[in-house]
């Protein structure tokens, strides 16, 4: 590996670790032309499906549109990163275990709204909304009536969508 400070063309390896998720090597590396010490990092290079858009438009997976959809459906919402990262991940491991070559961008979209549903109902609805195109109020309500009907454990973990509160106020 060249050097980034004088371009050096061998650099060596003076400790390798692994990152808390291990899925990541880091390297630190030392040059000894000019001394200088620098990190690298180390994945494994995996092949994600093509996603195949609506008008049968194909395009590479790209994770930054994976997050930017779950940080628009979270935003100001009390959701933490790390959270949200697992469920990228999960929805990225997903994908790679599918062996599938292309991918409907839909099946990527009932993923998201799998995850966000783990995450947060507020988001969750958010996501739908836009994704199933909701026309009006109505539709709104169904999904919501659909969400309370399928998650019925979740009322203690989060406040209600609709109606009054089912907990006591503090």
């Amino acid at each position: 590996m060249h050097c980034p400070f004088c371009q050096h063309e061998d650099t060596r390896v003076i400790d390798s670790r692994l990152t808390e998720d291990g899925a990541t090597v880091r390297r630190r590396r030392e040059c000894p032309q000019c001394g200088e010490r620098f990190n690298t990092f180390e994945t494994a290079e995996l092949k994600l499906p093509a996603i195949v858009k609506s008008g049968e438009r194909r395009e590479a997976f790209d994770e930054r549109k994976l997050r930017t959809s779950f940080e628009r459906a979270l935003q100001k919402r009390p959701v933490a990163s790390h959270d949200v990262d697992h469920s990228v991940r999960e929805i990225i491991n997903d994908l790679r275990r599918s062996g599938e070559r292309e991918v409907p961008s839909r099946q990527v979209g009932e993923l998201v709204m799998r995850e966000l549903k783990k995450l947060d109902q507020v988001a969750y609805v958010r996501f739908a909304s836009v994704y199933r195109k909701f026309e009006d109020v109505q539709a709104f309500r169904e999904e919501i009536e659909k969400l309370e009907r399928d998650l019925p454990g979740l009322d203690a973990l989060q406040l209600p969508l609709l109606g009054g509160s089912k907990r006591p106020a503090k």
